[in-house]
């Protein structure tokens, strides 16, 4: 047992990019919010302790589009986007992205007021600088769970000393001291960092992304959890590089398959992760579903390669795709390090 806490675990669910604006939006002024996701899916997720999602899109009526000439895409979800938060059982959500400011302050301060009534967790931006970047703590029996979440893209979008915005840090110059500083900024069973990294439609973790998950890990991270490439990357040591989209409305690219996503269920002890069991998924234009056999078929062959890549095995185990980590009590160990507990 460690010295400090308990030696407890927690099952975490986490998924990348939930959008809930455009189409997707549109399809919540005349379905219910349950309507967006298969029972199969609800049922998985229902299967966690904590649910942790990256929410990439404002929830608001209000705001004008960001000023930016040659930004392509906006998203706005209207409020009864909260519904499918609560449906799903989402504890905390991430909002340091691309488009948490695409309808500006007002857009982004809406969004914080909503999910506050809801009783959802925000991580990654706030009202001001301090609030974006404060790391947030979400508990389950006991289990302590703090929440770092960051942002590679776009500066633009970085919170001032009292303007709202997102918990930005550019990669390319290393990790600031800040997220470091956050992750150890007050007292918790294990440490998840979500950063939104990298470009899109990428089929692996670029240069910058693999080095800032070392500084993590070897800094302090229990787990690390990306979005940002539309597609799920591979898992190596305490990373999972990408895990893909969740819902959305985008045009598919035939060879990336970006409608072909994975759920991940991760139980996580203080010492690190124990076993990772990633659901398969089928994006249907503005629905999330199980994926069907020959669609599991073809996540299970990418992400076996991706993973094996990067020196991780994968089993096959009924409808899942299954890493498991050595218990450190039982003589193994875990690559990184850990917190420095007292």
């Amino acid at each position: 047992m460690t010295a400090f806490g308990r030696r407890g675990q927690v099952r975490l669910a986490l998924a990348g990019d939930i959008m809930l604006g455009r189409r997707v939006g549109e399809a919540l002024l005349h379905r219910p919010p349950d309507a967006l996701f298969s029972d199969g899916v609800v049922a998985a997720l229902g299967e966690a302790d904590l649910v942790i999602v990256n929410l990439e899109c404002c929830i608001s009526t209000r705001g004008a589009r960001w000023p930016d000439p040659l930004k392509p895409f906006f998203f706005r979800a209207p409020p009864q986007a909260v519904g499918v938060l609560a449906h799903l059982g989402v504890d905390c959500v991430t909002l340091a992205n691309n488009h948490a400011l695409d309808y500006g302050p007002v857009g982004l301060l809406d969004t914080l007021l909503l999910l506050s009534e809801e009783g959802v967790i925000v991580a990654g931006a706030g009202a001001s600088l301090d609030q974006a970047r404060r790391p947030v703590t979400l508990e389950h029996n006991g289990f302590r769970l703090r929440v770092v979440a960051l942002t590679d893209h776009p500066r633009e979008f970085e919170a001032g000393r009292d303007e709202p915005g997102v918990a930005y840090a550019d990669l390319g110059q290393g990790l600031p001291g800040w997220v470091f500083d956050a992750m150890g900024h007050d007292r918790a069973d294990a440490v998840l960092v979500t950063p939104h990294w990298g470009p899109n439609m990428t089929a692996r973790p670029v240069s910058r992304v693999r080095e800032a998950a070392k500084s993590l890990v070897s800094g302090g991270a229990t787990l690390v959890a990306g979005h940002s490439a539309h597609v799920f990357h591979g898992v190596a040591d305490r990373v999972i590089y990408d895990m893909g989209d969740f819902i959305d409305d985008y045009a598919v690219d035939p060879a990336l398959r970006n409608d072909l996503g994975l759920l991940f269920l991760v139980d996580l002890t203080s010492e690190g992760p124990r076993r990772l069991e990633a659901v398969p998924l089928f994006l249907d234009f503005c629905h999330t579903r199980l994926a069907r056999p020959d669609e599991a078929a073809w996540i299970s062959r990418r992400f076996v390669a991706a993973c094996a890549e990067m020196g991780t095995e994968v089993e096959i185990v009924g409808d899942r795709l299954v890493i498991e980590w050595p218990d450190p009590g039982a003589g193994g160990g875990l690559p990184g390090s850990t917190l420095e507990r007292s």
